[in-house]
């Protein structure tokens, strides 16, 4: 009897499933965050990436502890480091959406106007506008002043979870700079009290002296993305146009973040108190 040798059947090729290396699976966290207004859940992040679930929180928490993510109630989103890349585009976002606005509060009301992001604990000007009075107020675009010496500075600092604010103020605390004021100590009821005028915040004169300034948020999805100033002399009438301040930002709130994206309120501003 003849054997006859059965064709061998074909067999699918094992699939061979390395697991990506640290860099590639940073890269597909880092790539589901789409633009500078997403934010994610965990859950979203393992789901884009198809990550475990455990193995995407791990890496999301290290990046967030190296500024490339932040993290808040909201979700995860992009941290200062990688918004920081490119030239800073981040910031020119901001100031583009904002320039208009900041032209208006100058010629309405001849005081000097501020743009400044928040920098861990400081201030950062991004612009600066004014009259003759200007050249007073020794502020200038690029500068860094401490951010809670300010009133763009509190302004921010009362839009951030209290604990991110007390982590800031520590960092002032253990390493002050070199030309600074102290914080004081009861710099956290002022924050609430911030809190309560819609995020109006005044300073009288700590670190410019003879310098008062009003200031107000623009708010992200996720907190303050940047504030809005008007200084002047002490006397300057900051009450008055504290609303004024407050109406422009939130204008620049909805430039930046139309939608339902955007965080703040559009509600108009009650008179506020000091």
């Amino acid at each position: 009897m003849t054997v006859v040798d059965a064709e061998p059947v074909a067999q699918a090729p094992a699939r061979r499933e390395l697991p990506p290396s640290m860099v590639e699976r940073m890269t597909l966290i880092m790539d589901a965050f789409t633009d500078r207004t997403t934010r994610l859940t965990l859950e979203d992040v393992a789901r884009r990436t198809s990550l475990p679930r455990s193995t995407a929180h791990r890496i999301l928490e290290q990046l967030v502890r190296l500024r490339w993510l932040d993290h808040t109630r909201s979700g995860y989103g992009l941290g200062r480091r990688a918004l920081g890349l490119g030239g800073d585009g981040a910031h020119a976002d901001i100031r583009s959406a904002a320039a208009g606005r900041l032209h208006e509060l100058q010629i309405r009301t001849g005081l000097v106007v501020h743009l400044a992001v928040l920098d861990e604990a400081e201030v950062h000007y991004l612009d600066k506008a004014g009259g003759r009075f200007a050249a007073n107020v020794p502020s200038w675009v690029g500068g860094r002043v401490p951010a809670h010496a300010t009133a763009l500075g509190k302004a921010m600092l009362a839009g951030l979870e209290p604990e991110e604010a007390e982590a800031r103020l520590d960092s002032v605390r253990e390493r002050p700079p070199a030309r600074s004021v102290a914080v004081p100590p009861k710099l956290h009821q002022e924050l609430n009290r911030i809190r309560r005028r819609q995020g109006i915040a005044f300073e009288y004169g700590a670190y410019f002296p003879g310098i008062a300034c009003v200031a107000a948020p623009v708010q992200g999805p996720a907190g303050p993305v940047a504030a809005i100033s008007l200084a002047g002399e002490v006397r300057a009438p900051l009450d008055r146009v504290a609303p004024l301040v407050l109406d422009a930002a939130r204008q620049v709130s909805c430039d930046l973040y139309p939608g339902p994206e955007r965080a703040a309120n559009p509600g108009r501003p009650d008179a506020p108190s000091r």
